[in-house]
C-alpha cells in the first residue's frame, strides 16, 4: 500500500488501543524493507515478517507418496485454471470454486506436512502437470495453445503467489491463536488468514481499498504477456478472489466500486460492510477555516503525474478555460510516479510549453506562463495544504482512479472540486461537487468555467464539500466502523478452543472468565519485538484481531 490510504492500518492499530494486535506482514520489495523500522505501540504484542518478492529453496524432498500427493493436488489446482466455463451447468461456477479451495488447501496441508512447497511448485513437476491440465479435453482454447515458456512463465508466477503457503505461521503458537484474522488487502495476502480460517477455524475479515484483482487485469495487459499466460493467471486470481470472498465472515470495501467487484466475484452482499478509508483531517483544518485564502482566478491539481492522471485532457481543457477567463491559471503539483511518470511529465511541460507560449505584455517584461508544475517541499507549495490553499477549484481529471484521495484532502481544505466520472469519485463527492465525464476536455472547461465565474457557488460547494468529509472519511469513523465489526464478529463466530491438561483429557474450564474481560490481569504482554517494526510492515496486513477484546476476543 502506497500514499495515505497505506495509512489506514497503522492509524486503525494505534487507535484501537483497547484491543492487542498480532502482525504479520508481507513485503513486496526489496525497497520496502529498506525503508527502515517504525516504533511498536503498546498494543502490539508481536511482529511476524515474510518476503513475497523473494524466497530460498525450502531443500524439501518429497517421498514418493509426497510427490504423488503433490501431483494430484497442483493437477486440480490447474484443472480448475485451465477448465472452459461451462454456460449449460447452473452449478459449474460453484464446482469449479470447489475444486480450486479443495486444492488450494490440499496443497496447504502438505506443505505443512512436509515443511515446506517452494521446490515442489518449482519443480519440472509442477510445469508438466500444468502442461497436462492445459492439453486435457475441456480445457480453454487459449490453455491448450501454452508454449514451454508461457508454461514456464505461469509456474513461476504461482509459486510467487502460493509462496504464504509455506509458511510457519499456521500453529495453535501462531495465527490459530488469534479470534479474528484481519487481512488489509485481496489476493495472495490474504491467504494466511484464508489458511488460518481452514486450520484452526479462526474467522477472516478482508478490508480492500484497492480491488486486487482488478490491479492484476490492468498490470497483465496485452503488450505485457502472451494470450495463454494472460489466461491462466487471470482465472488464478478470478478463482483465489472467489475463494476469499466466500470464506471471509465480512468484507470491508473501501467505496461501492470495490463492493461491485466484489459481488461480481460471488461475494454475499449480506457480508459486505462499506467503511470508507480514514484520513488524518487536523492537518488541513487551518486551510479549511480560511476559504478566504484562496487565489480566485486559479485552478489546482495534486497528485502523482502519470498517465493514468490524464494531465493531456486538463491541459487542452484549460485551454478552453482560457478563452472564457483570460485571467485563470493552473498550478499542477506532484512528482512524476511509476516507470512511466518521468517520461509523461516531460510531455505535459511540452505540451503546456506549445499551448501557452511565454508571452510578454511589453518589449522589456518577462514571459509568464500560466500553467506551473511545482513539487511539495517548493517555495509555492512548502506543504500539501498549502497547495490546495493556492487555488478556489481543485480539478481531478483522472481516467482510472479508485479511491480518489486528493479529492478528499480538498473536500477537508473547503475547495469546490471538478472531477470525472471514474472509480469511486461519485460516491465521495455526493452533491458537493461537478462530476464530467472522462477523456472530455470539454466538458471539464465547461465545469471550471462556470465555478471561476460563480465565487457564491463555489463558497457553497466548499463548505458542504468539507462538511460531508468530516463526517464520512476521517480517522475517528473508520476506527469506530472496525471496533464495531471486530466485536460482531467474535460474538457470532467465537473460537472454541479445547484446552487438554497432561495425560491428553480436555480441561472444560481451563480458559476462565476473566479471560473475557478487556483488563491484563498478569501484568503487560512481552514484546516479541522491542526496536519497531519495518516501516513497510506498519503498512501492511494486519493478521491476527483483536486481542483481550470483549466477548471472548483475544
Amino acid at each position: 500500500m502506497s500514499g495515505d490510504a497505506g495509512l489506514w492500518c497503522d492509524r486503525l492499530v494505534r487507535g484501537l488501543a483497547q484491543h492487542e494486535f498480532d502482525l504479520y506482514a508481507l513485503s513486496r520489495s526489496r525497497q520496502q524493507e529498506d525503508a527502515g523500522w517504525v516504533p511498536l505501540p503498546e498494543q502490539i504484542s508481536r511482529v511476524r515478517t515474510a518476503p513475497l518478492w523473494t524466497a530460498e529453496d525450502d531443500e524439501v524432498a518429497y517421498g514418493r507418496r509426497g510427490r504423488r500427493r503433490f501431483t494430484e493436488c497442483y493437477g486440480e489446482l490447474a484443472g480448475a485454471l485451465c477448465a472452459a466455463p461451462d454456460t449449460a451447468a447452473e452449478d459449474a461456477s460453484a464446482h469449479q470454486a470447489d475444486r480450486f479451495g479443495s486444492a488450494l488447501y490440499g496443497l496447504a496441508e502438505l506443505a505443512r506436512e512436509e515443511g515446506g512447497l517452494v521446490g515442489a511448485l518449482r519443480s519440472d513437476t509442477a510445469v508438466r502437470t500444468l502442461e497436462r491440465a492445459c492439453r486435457a479435453p475441456g480445457a480453454l482454447r487459449t490453455a491448450r495453445e501454452a508454449r514451454v515458456p508461457d508454461l514456464l512463465t505461469v509456474t513461476a508466477h504461482l509459486e510467487r503467489a502460493l509462496r504464504p503457503l509455506s509458511l510457519d505461521w499456521y500453529g495453535d503458537d501462531g495465527l490459530g491463536a488469534a479470534d479474528l484474522c484481519h487481512a488489509t488487502a485481496g489476493g495472495p495476502a490474504a491467504l494466511p488468514g484464508l489458511l488460518a480460517r481452514h486450520f484452526a477455524d479462526v474467522p477472516l475479515l478482508v478490508t480492500e481499498y484497492g480491488v486486487q484483482l482488478r490491479s492484476h487485469y490492468l498490470a497483465l495487459g496485452p503488450d505485457a504477456a502472451a494470450p495463454a499466460v494472460r489466461a491462466l493467471l487471470a482465472a488464478f486470481h478470478g478463482r483465489l478472489a472467489t475463494e476469499v470472498y466466500r470464506r471471509a465472515a465480512i468484507l470491508t470495501p473501501g467505496n461501492a466500486h470495490t463492493r461491485r467487484w466484489q459481488e461480481r466475484c460471488g461475494a454475499d452482499r449480506t457480508r459486505i460492510r462499506t467503511v470508507h478509508p480514514g484520513m488524518d483531517a487536523s492537518r488541513f483544518a487551518e486551510v479549511g477555516e480560511s476559504p478566504d485564502r484562496a487565489d480566485p482566478d486559479t485552478l489546482v491539481w495534486v497528485g502523482r503525474v502519470e498517465p493514468a492522471k490524464d494531465l493531456v485532457s486538463l491541459l487542452h481543457a484549460f485551454a478552453e478555460v482560457r478563452r472564457e477567463a483570460p485571467k485563470a491559471r493552473l498550478r499542477i503539483v506532484g512528482a512524476p510516479a511509476g516507470p512511466e511518470g518521468p517520461a509523461y511529465l516531460r510531455h505535459c511541460r511540452a505540451l503546456a510549453a506549445q499551448l501557452f507560449p511565454d508571452e510578454a505584455e511589453g518589449v522589456h517584461a518577462v514571459g509568464d506562463n500560466p500553467v506551473s508544475f511545482e513539487e511539495i517541499g517548493g517555495p509555492e507549495a512548502p506543504t500539501l495544504p498549502d497547495a490546495y490553499a493556492g487555488g478556489s477549484v481543485v480539478v481531478l481529471s483522472s481516467v482510472v482512479e479508485g479511491f480518489p484521495i486528493s479529492l478528499v484532502e480538498a473536500m477537508f481544505c473547503g475547495r469546490a472540486t471538478v472531477s470525472t466520472d471514474v472509480g469511486a469519485v461519485v460516491e465521495v463527492v455526493g452533491g458537493t461537487g461537478l462530476v464530467v465525464p472522462p477523456r472530455n476536455p470539454r466538458a471539464l472547461a465547461e465545469a471550471c468555467v462556470a465555478l471561476l465565474h460563480d465565487p457564491e457557488r463555489r463558497e457553497r460547494l466548499g463548505a458542504a464539500s468539507r462538511a460531508r468529509a468530516l463526517e464520512l472519511f476521517t480517522v475517528e469513523q473508520n476506527i469506530a466502523a472496525f471496533h464495531g465489526i471486530y466485536l460482531e464478529i467474535v460474538s457470532r463466530c467465537p473460537v472454541r478452543r479445547v484446552v487438554l491438561d497432561e495425560a491428553g483429557a480436555p480441561l472444560p474450564f481451563a480458559a476462565p472468565a476473566e479471560a473475557h474481560v478487556p483488563v491484563r490481569w498478569t501484568g503487560p504482554t512481552a514484546h516479541v519485538l522491542t526496536r519497531g517494526v519495518p516501516g513497510w510492515a506498519a503498512g501492511g496486513p494486519v493478521r491476527a484481531t483483536p486481542l483481550a477484546a470483549p466477548e471472548g476476543a483475544r
